[in-house]
């Protein structure tokens, strides 16, 4: 792990640059290293009897097609693969079954004004691969990690036996989930009985699926690039090293954002040569608490998020493919445009020149009424290494930050 050449130019604490290397050397004495793969899975709930209207949105905004419909005792589950690869990671999305269910997800949610509107609406975490989960478990356990016991949790997809989740993070409020399957074989995995959708949603899907491969967005829209969570300022090191402690990920780099006084920092998946199998995690924070904005005069909008809706998962990010459209129009530029025409909103102009020189080309969404989450899309022109650019970054943060703003 150590001939990573980390990037960036935000300074990392004393302590960070210390713990850093120990917790990669622990990783593998412990054998962690080994006995970890990848991201197979994200797993995002919505609120009761949406989502069919989050699925048509995904339908026509991603490759992500519904695979599998099955029910537990307290989840409708709807499983998605995506249709470049069945290697990509899974989106497992959880509909409680009655409007009145409530857990420990639930509950944070309700902290926040923002978030409160929409209890049960969130990203809950990621599912990795392991060649064995219950050693992970226990390895992690005597290093003072903590799990969920199964009989403890309401939400019945969590207490399935061949899942290990860890406890909410403190600083990021999400789950991490291990599990030996590759999430190929969803029978054997017994996370409920089979059911169909009625004859109209079907028809409500495949319109949105016209849709998408009319405008041949299912040739230029790829697989998940990153995922980005937002947390607090002083939070920043320890979100990221209790990721790479409870992970097979190293540490990329940090970049400091002045213009909207943030750090993005990157964590990597070392094994793979293609983000799209395992997705980079993205964490950003304040470079300086919002307490003091009003004293600095420094802006606060990453911040302003974690108040408004709580430290969570902020967007989910897919790579379109290079090039450009035979009149000349960027294929980002050209997938934006169609998808505009069919109402989906968007945040703000799309940044970046992609001129003759490697570049990168992004655009948020509006968060979804459904999810919560924004949706990046990411045009790595001419060969861009990396996931943003200073002036990219800040332009998208600033245009989020007022849209997420409480409304008086």
């Amino acid at each position: 792990m150590h001939k990573f050449k980390i990037t960036g130019d935000k300074e990392n604490s004393k302590f960070f640059n210390e713990y850093l290397p120990k917790i990669f050397d622990r990783r593998e004495a412990s054998g962690l290293d080994d006995l970890l793969i990848g991201i197979r899975g994200l797993v995002i709930q919505v609120d009761h009897a949406e989502t069919i209207k989050y699925l048509m949105e995904l339908y026509l905004m991603t490759p992500y097609r519904l695979a599998t419909t099955l029910k537990n005792s307290t989840h409708k589950i709807f499983i998605l693969e995506n249709n470049k690869s069945k290697n990509y990671p899974k989106l497992f999305i959880l509909e409680p079954l009655v409007k009145s269910f409530s857990d420990e997800f639930t509950a944070i949610d309700c902290l926040y004004p923002k978030a409160k509107e929409k209890a049960n609406a969130r990203y809950i975490g990621e599912i990795f691969q392991t060649k064995n989960s219950a050693e992970v478990e226990k390895v992690l356990k005597s290093q003072e990690f903590r799990f969920q016991n199964p009989t403890d949790l309401k939400n019945a997809f969590l207490s399935n036996e061949n899942f290990h989740v860890t406890l909410l993070s403190y600083f990021t409020n999400n789950v991490v989930i291990y599990t030996d399957s590759d999430l190929q074989d969803i029978e054997s995995l017994n996370l409920g009985e089979p059911f169909h959708l009625t004859k109209d949603e079907e028809i409500e899907l495949g319109k949105a699926d016209e849709v998408h491969t009319k405008f041949e967005l299912d040739k230029l829209v790829f697989g998940i690039d990153h995922l980005a969570t937002r947390i607090l300022c002083n939070e920043r090191e320890d979100a990221i090293l209790e990721f790479l402690c409870l992970s097979n990920y190293y540490f990329w780099g940090a970049y400091n954002i002045e213009e909207s006084n943030s750090s993005t920092n990157i964590c990597r998946n070392p094994n793979i040569n293609n983000e799209l199998l395992s997705p980079a995690k993205v964490f950003t924070a304040n470079n300086t608490p919002f307490y003091v904005k009003t004293i600095n005069g420094l802006p606060s909008p990453t911040e302003d998020f974690v108040r408004n809706l709580g430290k969570r998962m902020h967007h989910i990010a897919y790579e379109v493919e290079d090039g450009a459209r035979p009149d000349g129009v960027k294929n980002i530029d050209y997938v934006v445009n169609k998808l505009i025409s069919e109402k989906i909103p968007f945040l703000a102009q799309i940044i970046g020149e992609c001129r003759d020189f490697p570049d990168l080309k992004q655009i948020f969404s509006k968060s979804s009424n459904y999810s919560l989450l924004i949706t990046e899309y990411v045009q790595r022109c001419h060969g861009f290494e990396g996931f943003f650019t200073k002036n990219n970054v800040a332009y998208l943060t600033n245009a989020a930050g007022e849209d997420e703003k409480l409304k008086s």
